[in-house]
């Protein structure tokens, strides 16, 4: 299975519809779900990561191989996504990946972490993101299958 979890919640129509097609279009391959926690709107950086954290906690399996979105994550190609997704599944029943609220994720978070990756230097709207993340684990399992999609 693959477990994403963000903090936050989509608010913009076409995003809701963008998330929900690309969660059926990867359900052809392999289980999906999306667990959406509730993102800390105080101003306190070290507190919003605490209670952010808290919530991600409980719902870590810790069979599971966790891979943390972070801005000074390893940058990879779509084709190495493809193949890293192959290789985990190899070893583990579930990936699970972490999407951090607006001041990031907890260090903590970040120590358990397997892989720490990161999609670019920019910076991203986590709504917008969560389709980005979805739409390149739907390529990394068209690529696995040898299916047309990639370019």
């Amino acid at each position: 299975m693959i477990k994403i979890i963000c903090l936050g919640k989509i608010k913009e129509n076409y995003l809701i519809k963008g998330i929900e097609e690309y969660k059926k279009r990867i359900a052809k391959y392999h289980n999906i779900e999306i667990y959406e926690l509730q993102d800390e709107g105080i101003k306190d950086k070290i507190n919003a990561q605490r209670k952010e954290k808290e919530r991600i906690l409980k719902i870590l399996d810790k069979k599971d191989y966790l891979i943390t979105l972070e801005i000074d994550g390893q940058e990879i190609s779509s084709l190495d996504f493809a193949k890293k997704i192959d290789q985990i599944f190899i070893s583990y029943s579930n990936i699970t990946f972490i999407i951090g609220g607006s001041y990031g994720l907890d260090d903590e978070i970040k120590k358990i972490s397997n892989f720490s990756l990161s999609f670019s230097k920019m910076t991203f709207p986590h709504q917008l993101f969560r389709l980005i993340l979805l739409e390149q684990i739907y390529r990394a399992f068209k690529i696995n299958h040898n299916e047309e999609y990639h370019k």
